[in-house]
């Protein structure tokens, strides 16, 4: 999907949202400035990458004994983000002379415990744009106020571990919480950029692991389906959606040597079409060229005339099922092929057709 807001059905557009690094910014912006001058900015004001400077509004604020804490509640616009409504706290305290800037993981937000990420083993799950987004407000303000920037940072999320089980933090090896996240500071709706950050993200484990197959899957029953077939490690499993060609196109530049592809017949048969968005709004079945294949098979000419009237791609495939053809095998090899195409020869590719039952009725070989 672009990276464009998309918009309502009455044609208004899709309002944008924050990041949990954009939040978390603001917070360490709020509680540093009561820990400097005995007052929360509220709302505070902060600079994105981009140059955009949104207002937040506090949710909580806490002055302690040598710290100050700030609370925003994230707002993901009209995304569907599992973060929004979190409420995202930066606690700032001051540092030993000459430590700089350190982030340390509160309540709520993960530990690196795998490689692969952009992050050490063992470092809290702030991500580097979000760390540099808090390191340039805290050298600055300190600067402003003629002291040396040497805070400790402290970033949580209220009740993230729970949010993270939703998340493919588990396993990425992100253990205990969120990761605290964004490139822009901007959520746009529907863009689903995380969920691809996130395939590209288990890719980077996978191979920093040295595994050398992995499997893409459409949804939890395809992924149980290859799962039964293939003993390979949790790592191995990228839960890829409807985004095929976002992992494609990652494999292609940093590459495993294996990769299966696992689906329900409907989206395989688009990526037989050479779709790389699987997403039902994003495309329909070509009826024709199943029938076509059906044709190729030998079916009667009812049955190809039937199938170019179904309702369904899986109506197709269930009139082949009962007629004995191997439909689901062709499309299997077809959308082999054209995954093949893009990601590559330093991938083999190989592709499971699962149906709603969980069974595996179709593969490329």
């Amino acid at each position: 999907m672009s990276e464009t807001a998309q918009t309502r059905e009455d044609g208004s557009p899709l309002r944008r949202g924050w990041t949990t690094g954009a939040c978390a910014t603001a917070a360490t912006r709020s509680a540093l400035l009561a820990l400097l001058t005995g007052s929360f900015e509220d709302p505070v004001t902060i600079t994105l990458p981009g140059g955009q400077r949104p207002a937040f509004a506090l949710a909580e604020e806490t002055r302690g004994d040598g710290f100050a804490q700030a609370g925003i509640i994230k707002d993901a616009g009209d995304d569907p983000d599992v973060t929004h409504g979190a409420l995202v706290l930066s606690r700032v305290e001051p540092g030993p002379a000459g430590s700089g800037v350190r982030f340390r993981a509160g309540e709520g937000v993960g530990t690196v415990t795998k490689p692969g990420l952009p992050l050490p083993v063992g470092e809290p799950a702030i991500n580097p744009v979000p760390r540099k987004m808090m390191r340039e407000v805290i050298e600055a303000l300190a600067a402003e106020h003629g002291i040396a920037p040497d805070f400790a940072v402290t970033v949580s999320v209220r009740d993230g571990e729970r949010i993270a089980s939703k998340t493919w933090n588990p396993r990425l090896g992100i253990v205990g919480g969120l990761s605290i996240l964004g490139t822009t500071g901007i959520v746009i709706p529907y863009s689903c950029s995380a969920w691809i950050a996130s395939i590209h993200r288990g890719v980077d484990v996978a191979r920093a692991m040295g595994l050398s197959h992995v499997v893409g899957s459409t949804g939890d029953t395809s992924e149980k389906a290859a799962m039964s077939r293939l003993d390979l490690p949790i790592e191995a499993y990228l839960d890829m959606g409807d985004f095929v060609g976002g992992l494609l196109k990652y494999l292609r530049v940093h590459p495993v040597p294996r990769l299966t592809i696992a689906g329900g017949f409907a989206k395989l048969s688009k990526l037989a079409q050479g779709a790389m968005d699987l997403h039902s709004a994003r495309g329909t079945v070509d009826l024709e060229a199943l029938a076509m294949m059906l044709a190729d098979l030998g079916a009667s000419p009812q049955m190809v005339e039937r199938a170019r009237g179904a309702n369904t791609a899986n109506e197709v495939q269930v009139l082949a099922r009962e007629a004995g053809l191997p439909l689901a095998d062709i499309v299997a090899r077809r959308a082999r092929d054209a995954a093949q195409g893009v990601v590559g020869e330093a991938v083999s590719v190989d592709v499971l057709v699962v149906d709603r039952a969980g069974i595996i009725v179709g593969e490329s070989g």
